[in-house]
């Protein structure tokens, strides 16, 4: 009974994810650190990957991730084109921070605020870091909760099967 029982809430959270999530990035506003507005939907990149990731100042894996990516970021632009776009989830009281954080970090990132936390509702982000990659048209590809060390590797690989024109299946 209590087998089945499980078995059915689990069918029916993987069929709520499946029909709620996102094929792209929604029309939500964000807000860069200079406090300009942009829509979510419009960010592009050429034709090549974006990875998104969400994160926020206390968060101590989303920075070891940022961190660890930073660490490669400019190869990986040179190699595959990619950009990173760093959303922090930081509310409205602790936003300030943001900016001097990231300037600390030396994170060559895009970062963006999603103060309200609308963008995260928006795509099902429930836990941070989750890091969406999106391919050269804008469609969500793939997406990661949590950071394991070792996680960036995987992520450089789907960047460079996307690039190689493969299909990114997991």
């Amino acid at each position: 009974m209590m087998r089945n029982l499980l078995s059915t809430l689990s069918l029916g959270l993987i069929l709520s994810f499946s029909l709620s999530a996102q094929d792209k990035l929604p029309n939500i506003q964000l807000k860069d650190l200079s406090g300009n507005m942009i829509d979510a939907s419009s960010l592009k990149n050429d034709g090549k990957p974006i990875v998104v990731s969400f994160w926020a100042t206390w968060c101590k894996p989303c920075i070891r991730e940022l961190n660890a990516i930073n660490d490669q970021y400019i190869d990986w632009q040179e190699e595959t084109g990619v950009k990173l776009v760093a959303v922090s989830v930081d509310d409205s009281r602790n936003s300030s921070r943001v900016k001097p954080f990231t300037k600390s970090q030396g994170w060559e990132y895009e970062v963006y605020l999603d103060e309200n936390q609308e963008l995260k509702r928006a795509l099902n982000v429930n836990n941070i870091p989750h890091t969406f990659l999106l391919d050269g048209e804008g469609n969500i590809v793939w997406q990661h909760n949590g950071y394991i060390p070792g996680d960036e590797d995987h992520l450089l690989e789907l960047i460079e099967k996307l690039n190689a024109g493969l299909a990114i299946e997991e």
